[in-house]
């Protein structure tokens, strides 16, 4: 039980501030940057659904599917800077927790080259709307807070799943989490 004491802590307070969700942000700074992720609950569980489906690829690729998330995210919050306007982001985030869900509870392996456009397009959205959300100047500090946290929240979310026993129950486990995700998902899309 020891083994999930330092990731429950690391949940419990990134969980924390997720009480002021998406408010209206009064400075532009790392700190709002950082906190946006984990204060809206579609960002928060679209990212901890990368980690924990990067942690079933193959070892040699694991990163690959994170890297591409905080790569589209950077190119979708420089969209947003640049005045691009995107259709649907706030369905397309809400569509990235239920699809990204789906794939960890059904136990979906699919090639690199299906998964990691996905998850691009899946972040370009997300990185549109922490931008689109914010105005200032110190806009590349919150960049990078929005950032940080991305790459928190997949570590986190890889570290929970390996560190989920190699039994029946933990894969049992994963799967209902992934369920518990897509339904989250499929509340925001009002499905």
């Amino acid at each position: 039980m020891n083994k999930f004491r330092f990731p429950l802590a690391l949940a419990l307070t990134l969980l924390a501030g997720s009480a002021s969700a998406h408010p209206g942000h009064e400075t532009v700074s790392f700190m709002t940057g950082f906190g946006h992720p984990l204060g809206g609950l579609d960002h928060l569980l679209a990212m901890l659904a990368v980690g924990l489906y990067a942690a079933h690829q193959p070892a040699r690729v694991r990163w690959v599917l994170p890297a591409t998330f905080v790569a589209a995210m950077l190119g979708g919050a420089l969209l947003s800077a640049g005045g691009v306007a995107l259709a649907g982001v706030e369905s397309g985030i809400a569509a990235s927790v239920l699809v990204l869900g789906l794939l960890i509870a059904c136990v979906v392996r699919m090639p690199l080259g299906v998964s990691v456009p996905l998850v691009g397009l899946f972040a370009l959205l997300h990185g549109h709307a922490h931008l689109s959300e914010m105005e200032g100047s110190a806009v590349l500090t919150y960049i990078a807070g929005f950032m940080g946290a991305t790459m928190l929240l997949h570590a986190l979310g890889f570290a929970v799943a390996r560190m989920a026993p190699a039994t029946r129950a933990g894969a049992r486990l994963q799967r209902l989490a992934g369920g518990a995700i897509a339904a989250a998902g499929a509340v925001m899309l009002g499905a």
